[in-house]
């Protein structure tokens, strides 16, 4: 199982305050991103740990061109 790409020993959580670091919001609204499910999860005691992967797709599909 350690060549399987999806496995979760590869994947790098990010801190509520790091993804909204790296999207330029606040962290309320990473939290109601969060609770909406509009950005994946995961609980680690009363703190939240967003997949970095999670953070980049949604800014991805967010994007949107000007013009």
């Amino acid at each position: 199982m350690s060549g399987n790409k999806g496995s979760l020993g590869e994947v790098r959580f990010l801190t509520v305050a790091e993804v909204a670091a790296i999207m330029r919001v606040s962290k309320m609204t990473v939290y109601r991103m969060v609770h909406s499910g509009t950005l994946p999860a995961i609980r680690v005691g009363r703190s939240y740990r967003v997949p970095e992967r999670a953070v980049h797709d949604y800014l991805r599909e967010a994007f949107v061109e000007a013009g």
